[in-house]
């Protein structure tokens, strides 16, 4: 039974819904630049912001939870990369202001590789427990594909996408140069859920 927000009925979501941002993709590089990556094979991902217990091991790690869906289980911090980062920093801000962030990371996918066929359980916003996961690609080549339900999201560097990662979705970077984006998860309070309802 699906959730219904502002009387509208999630099933009539899209599945795919780019969202009215765009940053700026010259700052991005040069901050991933200056991160000076570890080489990595097949697919790496980079915390920004993580458990608190992970950023910081003095605090006591968070009893098990019946439910991790929707991020409640713990604290949220920003790690050492994101604070020496301030223009990614910046877009992390400019969700927070309005809702609580979770996960923010960089995932990198090396050339040639295949993010296999899966879904996301609690990534999408008809679950009625769940955060929901932006998308912000940094770094790409003319041959990186992600498909969502069997079709190609024709997502550009800078741009920011809401996708329901729920359904099936699959990633193949046939190029030779590495795919990083940037996501970042959050709970989808009545801010979050205008913006993707009035952008669809």
């Amino acid at each position: 039974m699906s959730l219904t927000l502002f009387s509208i009925p999630t099933d009539t979501i899209k599945d795919r819904i780019q969202l009215p941002f765009r940053f700026d993709v010259a700052k991005m590089q040069a901050e991933i630049q200056a991160l000076n990556f570890n080489t990595f094979l097949y697919y790496n991902v980079l915390p920004l912001r993580a458990p608190a217990h992970v950023v910081n091991p003095s605090i006591p790690i968070p009893p098990p939870a019946e439910d991790f869906a929707d991020g409640s289980w713990t604290e949220w911090l920003d790690t050492g990369v994101l604070k020496k980062s301030p223009y990614l920093m910046s877009i992390v801000d400019t969700f927070r202001k309005h809702t609580k962030v979770t996960l923010v990371r960089l995932l990198r996918l090396e050339g040639g590789a295949v993010v296999k066929e899966h879904t996301d359980p609690t990534l999408g916003l008809q679950v009625h427990k769940s955060v929901i996961r932006l998308t912000i690609p940094i770094v790409s080549n003319d041959k990186v594909e992600f498909f969502l339900n069997n079709t190609i999201v024709p997502m550009n560097l800078g741009e920011c996408w809401y996708l329901r990662l729920t359904d099936p979705h699959r990633v193949v970077n046939g190029g030779t140069s590495q795919r990083i984006n940037m996501t970042i998860d959050m709970i989808p309070n009545e801010w979050v859920q205008s913006l993707i309802l009035d952008n669809q």
